[in-house]
C-alpha cells in the first residue's frame, strides 16, 4: 500500500467507519462491550438507553461488522472481536483523555 495514495473505495470505507463513531450512545456501546459480552439489556441499563434504541445501534454497528453477535439460548450477546476496532477506539479514547488531562492542566494554571 502506497501510504502517500488512498483511492476513492477505500476512503469511502474508511469514512464510514468513522462515522460509526460519531453518535455518543454508539461510542458508549462499544466501549461498554470492548472487553466483555453483553446483552441488549444489559447495555440499555447501563447506559440508560431504551432497550429498542440500544437495538438499533447495534443493528447499525453489526452491519459495519464492528461488533459480533452469538446467541445463548433466548439472549443474544454482542462484543467487538476485531482487534483492528478495539485497538482504533482505544487509540481514540485514550487521545481524547489525554487531550482532556493537558486541558485541565492548562486551565489550572
Amino acid at each position: 500500500m502506497n501510504p502517500a495514495f488512498l483511492d476513492e473505495h477505500t476512503a469511502a470505507h474508511v469514512a464510514e467507519l468513522f462515522r460509526s463513531f460519531s453518535d455518543t450512545s454508539r461510542v458508549r456501546i462499544i466501549y461498554a462491550i470492548l472487553d466483555q459480552e453483553m446483552n441488549t439489556s444489559g447495555l440499555a441499563e447501563l447506559i440508560s438507553l431504551t432497550p429498542s434504541a440500544v437495538s438499533h445501534h447495534l443493528r447499525g454497528l453489526r452491519q459495519m461488522n464492528i461488533v459480533r453477535a452469538h446467541r445463548e439460548g433466548k439472549e443474544v450477546y454482542y462484543s467487538v472481536v476485531d482487534p483492528h476496532i478495539v485497538a482504533l477506539f482505544r487509540q481514540g479514547v485514550g487521545h481524547v483523555l489525554e487531550n482532556q488531562g493537558q486541558s485541565t492542566k492548562t486551565k489550572s494554571s
